[in-house]
């Protein structure tokens, strides 16, 4: 058996983000909000959960709410101007942005140096992926997999 380490986890409320703002994206040029629990009937998320994660995309200028019987969210900006990177950082806040202490001996310091360059790296491809991005990706997925319902 092969060990592999898992250094990088895709967390559950940065996943649920990431469905929810890629339904809004798909609405985006309609202006059409989209109701809470449009988005938990479509991909299977827990409404009280996406009221917290939508509530911190709101407050990070990433979505807007509207209220009213037609109300609902729709994204503040383009998909294109919306990176991974902006997402994850405020659906996971201060756990994403955590700095390592300096520590006392050579070689927990060598090891926050090399855990550094990791999130580094990871800082660097989250902030090149923009929501748009996703968009053509699964765009692409669907025209190469197409699924059949019957």
């Amino acid at each position: 058996m092969i060990f592999q380490p898992r250094t990088v986890e895709l967390s559950a409320r940065v996943e649920y983000a990431l469905l929810a703002l890629l339904e809004m994206a798909g609405r985006y040029h309609q202006r059409e909000p989209l109701k809470i629990s449009e988005i938990t009937a479509k991909q299977d998320i827990p409404d009280r959960y996406l009221e917290q994660i939508l509530t911190n995309l709101r407050r990070s200028g990433i979505v807007q709410s509207q209220r009213g019987a037609k109300g609902g969210y729709v994204l503040s900006r383009e998909p294109w101007q919306i990176t991974l990177l902006e997402i994850i950082t405020s659906v996971e806040g201060d756990r994403f942005e955590k700095e390592v202490a300096a520590s006392a001996t050579v070689e927990k310091n060598l090891i926050h140096e090399i855990w550094k360059q990791a999130k580094s790296a990871s800082h660097t491809i989250f902030s090149h992926y923009t929501l748009q991005d996703l968009c053509q990706r699964r765009d692409a997925y669907r025209q190469t997999n197409p699924m059949y319902h019957i």
